[in-house]
């Protein structure tokens, strides 16, 4: 056979990385345009089993990577050209990492005789991302026989692995391509069968910590703490199983999941941020059982820190080394499997008062915190009361950090209906949020909403380049710049407004024009649900605007709680 050129070379080895990918399930892949990973889009392009999603910004391509394999489960597929390029996925690949989210970030390159004297568009990209990676490849430029090629073939499906077990998240394949990058003639592709395999979940625990957790549980007051981690239907049945099992609550932060579903929710606490701290003296668990990341609650937060209840976290990826304040055990398990496993043993419940005092509290609350709008102005909590009321059954409701999903934290209550709540809380930052929404709404969902402040959609707004021709609405809170700095000291600072509310005074009407958004301006609570209604009924991208009076929504933030706190203590 005779030897290939290189631009015949640089196709068939891309082709083989592609088809490796594929080969372990790999089907979606997110590119931005550039020269140098040409030989990569062909092959992606040519690829039957890939589908292929175009975003110019780089930065808002991770970010819709993310939002594809969040929503997916499987890892997605990132690629850029070399340079400066890959360098503008680091929050989205920081935020993969700390999510457990599954990504093959696939850096094209130049070749190993470019670098090192000041060539164009040449730069170190094996340290791209540090210790956020689960693993990094580099096969180098592409060889000419069919052995490495299947070598490389192998390595991707490799890296498809490292990318799902032991521990989901992002892993970088740095290919350096030699020019011509194109061959003069077109390329025949290679027919493979594409082959799958199957990922192995964590296991369960052995008898001895399953042993030593049942002891810690068994007949004493204690609550299972649910954090900002949607693990799963399966495991809301198990885990709510357990509670019932043991007669203890189940602290439910929204992301988890567990407030909404058709699943058991009697031992369901939704609204322990209202209450926690106040009645810290008269709610003290012998143990904690935490699944799931952190809460949002900053109250909860405050309280476990004080709480001298040993903490017992289920951490299946043992991804956290240290163990938080007061925790006594870190296992590796799978959270549902564990539950199951606990259930299964003789346990003695918790005093018959213990849930019912939770319960209680819990409904004081909720009655007391139904939010109006006695003045028409909109106010975030009946803002939510109402999206959640007006949502069908299934469908996605992506909340923006900062202030949304705080919001939704206090007022996002329970029901029935099966409402998948998503953020980016990996490291919650309010950068790329609108593109991971427009990536998790190619789901199969009745409707798909995001709730977003107006810093989160500014941040953003290149992403919704990828909203054409989609079905989705964006409900923007714009209280006019950084409100969740008005809760914090830094308010009473002369410089408050200029250096940390930084409001940008923008007029997103003409952002929706530019992007092509149907849009709606709101001014008044009682035009939301006919605006709500219009959005969710009318094809294509939706953009609502609900301006927000800061002042008088932290006012009403904090009437409300103190209508809660003495309606408790009376």
């Amino acid at each position: 056979m005779p030897d290939l050129l290189p631009g015949e070379a640089n196709l068939l080895w891309a082709y083989a990385l592609i088809d490796g990918l594929a080969a372990d399930g790999v089907t979606q892949a997110v590119i931005s345009p550039g020269s140098r990973s040409t030989p990569l889009v062909l092959a992606c392009d040519g690829h039957p089993a890939i589908e292929l999603t175009v975003q110019v910004d780089e930065r808002c391509a991770a970010f819709l990577a993310l939002g594809l394999a969040k929503q997916s489960h499987k890892p997605v597929i990132l690629i850029a050209t070399s340079g400066s390029a890959p360098a503008h996925w680091y929050p989205a690949v920081i935020e993969a990492s700390h999510s457990n989210i599954p990504l093959i970030l696939v850096t094209a390159d130049r070749p190993p005789e470019l670098h090192g004297w000041g060539a164009n568009q040449t730069t170190d990209q094996q340290r791209l991302f540090g210790s956020h990676l689960r693993a990094f490849h580099d096969p180098g430029p592409a060889q000419t026989n069919d052995a490495q090629r299947i070598q490389l073939h192998s390595l991707a499906r490799k890296a498809t692995m490292e990318s799902q077990q032991p521990h989901p998240g992002p892993v970088q394949i740095n290919i350096p391509f030699r020019e011509p990058l194109l061959p003069n003639t077109p390329v025949q592709w290679p027919a493979r069968p594409v082959e799958t395999v199957s990922i192995t979940p964590p296991e369960t625990p052995d008898r001895e910590a399953i042993t030593q957790l049942s002891s810690e549980l068994s007949g004493k007051p204690g609550f299972i703490l649910c954090g900002a981690t949607d693990l799963g239907a399966d495991f809301a049945q198990a885990v709510t199983r357990l509670a019932k099992r043991v007669n203890c609550p189940i602290l439910a932060d929204p992301l988890s999941n567990l407030r909404h579903g058709s699943h058991d929710k009697a031992c369901i606490i939704e609204n322990y941020d209202a209450f926690i701290e106040s009645q810290a003296e008269h709610l003290n668990p012998s143990w904690i059982l935490r699944f799931g990341a952190l809460p949002v609650s900053k109250g909860l937060l405050q309280y476990l820190d004080k709480c001298a209840a040993p903490q017992l976290v289920c951490d299946p990826y043992q991804q956290w080394p240290k163990l938080p304040p007061h925790a006594r055990l870190s296992i590796a398990a799978d959270p549902t499997l564990l539950c199951a496993a606990i259930s299964a043993l003789d346990l003695e419940p918790a005093p018959a008062d213990w849930l019912a005092t939770f319960t209680r509290i819990n409904q004081t609350v909720a009655s007391q915190m139904i939010p109006t709008c006695d003045d028409d102005q909109p106010f975030e909590g009946s803002l939510i009361h109402t999206l959640l009321d007006c949502l069908p059954n299934k469908s996605l409701l992506f909340s923006g950090n900062s202030m949304p999903i705080r919001q939704l934290d206090s007022w996002s209550g329970n029901s029935d209906k099966e409402i998948h709540i998503a953020a980016n809380r990996g490291v919650s930052g309010i950068d790329g949020n609108l593109s991971t929404f427009i990536g998790m709404a190619s789901g199969d969902y009745k409707a798909a909403v995001a709730l977003l402040g107006d810093l989160a959609f500014y941040h953003d707004m290149n992403g919704l380049l990828a909203a054409r021709d989609k079905d989705l609405v964006i409900v923007l809170i714009n209280n006019n710049g950084g409100g969740i700095f008005g809760y914090l000291p830094q308010s009473a600072l002369d410089s408050y407004e200029k250096y940390w509310n930084t409001a940008t005074h923008l007029d997103f009407e003409h952002t929706a024009t530019l992007y092509g958004l149907n849009y709606q301006r709101i001014t008044r609570q009682s035009d939301f649900i006919p605006a709500l209604e219009l959005a969710l009924n009318t094809k294509g991208p939706q953009l609502i605007e609900v301006l927000i009076d800061r002042d008088k929504s932290i006012a009403k933030h904090r009437h409300y709680r103190a209508l809660a706190a003495r309606q408790i203590s009376g």
